[in-house]
């Protein structure tokens, strides 16, 4: 009684739509690429909160505040050609960059260095990348969705 829970949460907001053919499939490529079994919407996560006996003291989309040191959006590092590319990491991270990569790989798996299977962990990897990018641009996703209850004293 009275401890505190707080949890940061992936899940749909109230921007999705489930009837479109694109929210859906963005989704869908989220959960495969990132291990997710299912996405469910933020009012699902704060529903389990209270329905598990907390008492809400916080809830904030964070991924979607805009506030002062938030300019940068959480997903620039995944968006191909959002950051100055600079740099190796810079260079993973653009479009060349990603094309070199992709065709390393397949040379990799092929000459027996990677082990079969990696070319399409790449490919699953990078299309999580870039549904993620999608859906936290039309703000239909969000990986920062923060919950904070407190357990009642009585």
């Amino acid at each position: 009684p009275g401890g505190y829970f707080a949890i940061y949460e992936w899940c749909l907001t109230d921007k999705f739509d489930p009837s479109s053919e694109l929210h859906k499939k963005l989704a869908l490529d989220i959960e495969h690429g990132d291990g997710i079994a299912k996405l469910f919407g933020t009012d699902v996560a704060l529903q389990a909160a209270k329905d598990a006996g907390f008492e809400i003291e916080i809830v904030s989309d964070i991924a979607h505040e805009t506030t002062i040191g938030n300019e940068i959006p959480w997903y620039s590092y995944l968006d191909v050609g959002m950051i100055d590319f600079s740099g190796l990491q810079g260079f993973a991270r653009s479009h060349i960059g990603r094309k070199f990569t992709s065709n390393a790989v397949k040379i990799l798996e092929k000459v027996g260095i990677a082990p079969e299977g990696t070319v399409k962990v790449q490919d699953v990897l990078t299309t999580a990348a870039d549904s993620l990018v999608a859906g936290a641009k039309i703000e239909i996703f969000t990986p920062m969705y923060l919950i904070v209850g407190r357990k009642p004293l009585n």
